[in-house]
């Protein structure tokens, strides 16, 4: 017959070793989430908040006012940007600048140089599958300002 081993006795050194130890892997990874956060936030996108809200009713009506419509897709290399009027006529506009990013982060932003065809904006793009935002300004041929950001959303394969 085995000799009875003695039970190890849970004592109150274990139970702080326990708590302890899942404390710190709690604190850790709140620590680590919140580096992570702050070194991935882009940044201010006005510089006061304050006047740019002043202004907002009157940019938007201006803009509302041309009556456009944006839609963006990708496909084989290149980023489609089509800006139609309200008849849906492609519009080609007197200036357009778009910065091409993921909303996560900014290390994957790009600034397509996009080119009208005739009938929309094209430009080479290294896409990889996911969601991209276009942030897009357009001046329009009577110097109204149309900003807007575009969601792309970029199927795998």
């Amino acid at each position: 017959m085995a000799a009875d081993k003695p039970q190890r006795e849970f004592t109150g050194r274990h139970a702080l070793m326990v708590f302890g130890g899942a404390f710190t892997v709690i604190i850790g990874v709140n620590i680590a989430l919140a580096v992570n956060a702050v070194k991935t936030f882009p940044g201010l996108e006005v510089k006061n908040s304050y006047t740019a809200s002043q202004e907002f009713d009157a940019r938007r009506t201006a803009q509302e006012a041309l009556g456009w419509s944006v839609y963006a897709s990708a496909q084989d290399g290149q980023v489609k940007l089509e800006i139609t009027d309200r008849n849906g006529n492609p519009v080609e506009v007197a200036k357009l600048t778009a910065t091409l990013g993921r909303a996560t982060h900014v290390k994957d932003d790009q600034n397509p140089d996009f080119q009208f065809n005739g009938q929309a904006y094209v430009a080479p793009a290294k896409l990889g599958a996911g969601n991209w935002n276009i942030r897009m300004v357009a001046r329009a041929q009577n110097g109204t300002e149309f900003t807007q950001r575009v969601i792309l959303h970029v199927a795998k394969g």
